[in-house]
C-alpha cells in the first residue's frame, strides 16, 4: 500500500514485535507507511529479511531477547514517544478503510478517548474468515501513557490505565475497518503453533493456581466447537470455516490436556513432599 503524496504523518508511533517476520513483516510497514513518523520494533533474534525491511522503511529496532509477549510488548510501548501509539503484531496489517479511521481518529484528538479497539480478521485460504473467530475487537490504538500490556503469556491483552495526572478521559471507542491477521499459511502451521501456545498458557495457568479435570477435558473443546461453529457461525465460512472451528476445539484440548497433566504432576510432588516430612 503507497500512501497518498498530500498526505502527511501523524503524531502516531507504530509499536511491533518480530523475531523471523519476512513473510509478513513488509504488508504491516507498507500498511503504516505515511500515516506513522514513528516505527518501533523489537527484533528477539531474526535470522532472515526481517530487519533490514524494518530499517529500510525507517524503523528503529531494538534487538533485544524475547521475554515473554507480555513483557517484550510492554517494552516496544514504552519505547514510543508520540501522543498516539499504534500496537501491531508483525503479521498485522491495516486494511485501506481501517487506516483511513485511524487517520481520522488521530487528527480529530477527541480528548475523552484513551483508546481505541480494531478488528481483527483471519485472512486465510485466499480470503478473509468472515464468521470464525469473528468479532475479534482488540485494544491497539492508545493515547500515550494511557495504556499497559497485561494479560498472561501466549493471551496477552492491551488495558487503559489512568492518566498520570488523573485527567483526560477513559472512553474506548471501536474503529471502521478491518486489521488483516496473516497468522498462519496453512493449517499444519497453525496445529503446530498451537501446540507450544498450549504449553504455554497451561504454564501460566498452573502459575495463576487453575487446575484441570477429566470433566473440563471432556467438556471443554466441546463448547470451544460449538461456540464457533453455532455461536459465531463459522458455517457459513464454508470447508474454512468448519476447519477453523475444529482447530479451536483442537487447541482447547491440547491446552486442557497439557494442564491436567501439570496439574497432577504438581499433586504428586506435594503429597511426595508431605510423605517425606513425616519421615
Amino acid at each position: 500500500m503507497n500512501a497518498p503524496a498530500d498526505e502527511k504523518p501523524l503524531p502516531l508511533a507504530v509499536s511491533i514485535v518480530c523475531r523471523n517476520s519476512e513473510r509478513t513483516i513488509l504488508r504491516t510497514l507498507e500498511s503504516v507507511a505515511g500515516l506513522a513518523d514513528q516505527i518501533v520494533a523489537i527484533d528477539s533474534g531474526s535470522t532472515d529479511g526481517t530487519i533490514g525491511m524494518l530499517r529500510d522503511h525507517g524503523a528503529e529496532v531494538i534487538e533485544r531477547e524475547w521475554m515473554g509477549y507480555v513483557r517484550t510488548k510492554q517494552a516496544a510501548l514504552v519505547a514510543c514517544d508520540r501522543p498516539w501509539i499504534l500496537c501491531l503484531d508483525s503479521d498485522e496489517s491495516l486494511e485501506p478503510e481501517l487506516r483511513r479511521s485511524v487517520r481520522a481518529t488521530v487528527e480529530r484528538d477527541e480528548p475523552q478517548f484513551a483508546g481505541w479497539e480494531l478488528n481483527r480478521k483471519i485472512w486465510w485460504a485466499g480470503g478473509f474468515l468472515e464468521y470464525a473467530w469473528q468479532p475479534e475487537w482488540r485494544l491497539r490504538l492508545v493515547r500515550r501513557g494511557r495504556a499497559k500490556w497485561g494479560g498472561y503469556d501466549p493471551h496477552d491483552a492491551l488495558e487503559i490505565v489512568p492518566g498520570e495526572d488523573g485527567g483526560g478521559g477513559d472512553r474506548v471507542g471501536r474503529l471502521r475497518g478491518d486489521l488483516r491477521h496473516d497468522s498462519f499459511e496453512t493449517m499444519s502451521e497453525h496445529l503446530s503453533r498451537q501446540v507450544s501456545h498450549s504449553r504455554l498458557a497451561a504454564k501460566s495457568y498452573v502459575e495463576m493456581g487453575r487446575t484441570a479435570s477429566v470433566s473440563k477435558l471432556i467438556t471443554s473443546p466441546v463448547g470451544a466447537w460449538l461456540k464457533q461453529m453455532v455461536g459465531r457461525q463459522a458455517w457459513r465460512d464454508g470447508w474454512r470455516g468448519w476447519s477453523a472451528a475444529s482447530a479451536t476445539a483442537a487447541a482447547t484440548l491440547m491446552k486442557h490436556l497439557i494442564l491436567l497433566e501439570e496439574t497432577r504432576s504438581a499433586s504428586a510432588k506435594r503429597d511426595d513432599a508431605g510423605e517425606g516430612d513425616d519421615a
